[in-house]
């Protein structure tokens, strides 16, 4: 009754209380999925106060829950909204003691504590740079799950961080400020950079790392060539979008050239099976270099250790926090 009286004086106030019902009745559909996802009536009302998410794919390596955890508590004091650091899958599989004795948190079971705990409305934040299917598809499948057992909830998912066709300019200054200081730091000026991610099989997914490198390339340079790379693609000529493979890349320039510098400017959020010590792509670039001593390797450090991610996650809090006029 509580929360009908607050409506109640919201209409009185504000508008017919037909259109609150009719809203928090109509489904919202996320952008390229068929899946609904239901929005509290109006963006405007305070209480209840939402649970704020923000949510990554998620790894088995504790250091990338930990500097989820880091994202979620820097973007806690810049909001001041306290932001739930919550991984979609994998991260439960890390025992506690390597996360300073705290489990880490995913999706389904720590939505389903919210509710149990009352709790009916939720943003999600997502640590994702394009639209890929944990967006599309993952993230409304758990949803919709759980709102068979628990009955309508609101959810309002953010925007990823690099929506097309507008883009994100922050994210290539970002690539390029750490392609500058590694330079910087190695006393180099590279031959080639390649802005390397671990790829997908979505098209539009591509495009977004196509769009950062047609940005990056600018603010490098004519001087300097720029090339893209993936870890991981699907067999076959259909996935060509994707681009090569980093491997690949890197074994084709040492055979034109044992003797160059190459940054790699790596566009991954957290340590993982790829990023970071002791990932696949230190495993590579180390191999080659092995074979041509005078063939230098170096990566950039991840974009989540820049401070500017923490501004555009705000920006995407905010944004979807507005209210619509």
């Amino acid at each position: 009754m509580h929360y009908i009286n607050q409506l109640l004086a919201y209409y009185h106030y504000n508008k017919p209380i037909y259109t609150l019902f009719i809203l928090y009745l109509s489904p919202v559909i996320l952008p390229n999925s068929n899946k609904h996802i239901r929005l509290r009536p109006d963006k405007t009302l305070s209480p209840p106060m939402d649970t704020i998410l923000l949510v990554d794919n998620g790894s088995t390596r504790p250091e990338a829950t930990l500097n989820l955890r880091r994202l979620a508590n820097e973007l806690t004091e810049r909001t001041g909204q306290e932001i739930h650091p919550v991984s979609l899958m994998h991260s439960n599989k890390i025992p506690p003691s390597e996360l300073n004795n705290q489990p880490a948190l995913t999706l389904e079971p720590f939505i389903k504590n919210q509710l149990k705990q009352g709790t009916r409305n939720f943003i999600i934040i997502p640590l994702f740079f394009g639209k890929s299917r944990a967006l599309t598809r993952f993230i409304p499948d758990q949803i919709e799950t759980l709102q068979r057992e628990f009955g309508p909830f609101s959810v309002t998912v953010a925007e990823e961080l690099c929506p097309l066709p507008a883009g994100e300019p922050r994210l290539s200054q970002i690539l390029h400020d750490h392609v500058v200081q590694v330079s910087a730091e190695k006393h180099c000026k590279p031959d080639q950079v390649i802005l390397v991610d671990h790829g997908s099989p979505i098209p539009e997914v591509t495009a977004v790392r196509q769009h950062i490198a047609k940005e990056l390339q600018e603010r490098l340079g004519a001087t300097i060539p720029l090339s893209q790379a993936v870890m991981e693609r699907r067999q076959g000529s259909e996935y060509d979008f994707n681009g090569d493979l980093l491997e690949d890349a890197l074994k084709k320039l040492a055979r034109n050239s044992a003797s160059q510098t190459i940054i790699l400017a790596m566009m991954f959020f957290s340590p993982g099976r790829h990023a970071g010590p002791g990932g696949d792509i230190e495993d590579i670039y180390r191999k080659i270099e092995g074979k041509h001593p005078n063939f230098k390797v170096y990566p950039s450090p991840l974009v989540s250790e820049h401070p500017s991610l923490a501004g555009i996650l705000q920006s995407r809090l905010e944004n979807c926090c507005r209210p619509e006029i």
